[in-house]
C-alpha cells in the first residue's frame, strides 16, 4: 500500500513538472510594447518585417554579460539578411547600462526597461532570455540562458526564417 502511495505521489508529481505542451508563446503573435528610455524609445511592432532576436538583459548578470560578444558579432553578421537584435535591459542604474553598452560596444538597438514591463509581458523571470520573432511577427523559438549566437546552425535557422 505505501510503494503505491508513493509511485502515484511519484507520477502526479512528474505529470506536474511535465505537461507536454510547447513553450508559452510560440506560434503567437509576440506581444508589442513600447518602452521609452532617456536615449529613444522603441515599439517591437516597427521592426516587423525582419526577423527580431528580442533579448532580455542586464549589465549586472554574468551569463548576459557572457553572451553578449556573440549578440554583438550575429547583428553585425546577419544584419543584410534582415536579422535585428532588439535588447531590452532591466538594469535600474542608468549609469551603468549606458557604461556597459560603451564597454562592449553594442551595435544594436537597445532601451532600457527598469520597470520591466515588455519582459513581463513574455513571462520573463530570469536573465538573458531571448525569442525568436520571424518576419511576420510571430514567436518562435525561445531560448533561456546564454547562447553562441554565432554557431552554424543558429544562423542558418536565423537567415531561413
Amino acid at each position: 500500500m505505501t510503494r503505491t502511495l508513493l509511485t502515484v505521489g511519484l507520477l502526479a508529481a512528474l505529470v506536474g513538472c511535465y505537461s507536454g505542451n510547447r513553450p508559452p508563446r510560440i506560434g503567437e503573435i509576440a506581444p508589442d510594447f513600447t518602452v521609452q528610455d532617456s536615449d529613444h524609445q522603441i515599439t517591437l511592432s516597427s521592426f516587423k518585417g525582419q526577423v527580431v532576436v528580442l533579448n532580455f538583459w542586464a549589465s549586472w548578470c554574468a551569463p548576459c554579460v557572457q553572451e553578449m560578444p556573440s549578440l554583438i558579432q550575429m547583428q553585425s553578421k546577419l544584419k543584410n539578411a534582415g536579422v535585428t537584435v532588439v535588447g531590452v535591459s532591466i538594469d535600474a542604474d542608468e549609469g551603468a547600462y549606458h557604461r556597459f553598452l560603451k564597454d562592449y560596444g553594442v551595435n544594436f538597438v537597445s532601451v532600457r526597461d527598469e520597470a520591466q514591463k515588455s519582459p513581463g509581458l513574455y513571462g520573463t523571470r530570469g536573465w538573458p532570455e531571448t525569442y525568436i520573432i520571424d518576419r511576420a511577427g510571430v514567436v518562435r523559438r525561445k531560448f533561456i540562458g546564454p547562447v553562441n549566437w554565432n554557431s552554424t546552425e543558429i544562423s542558418d535557422y536565423l537567415t531561413k526564417l
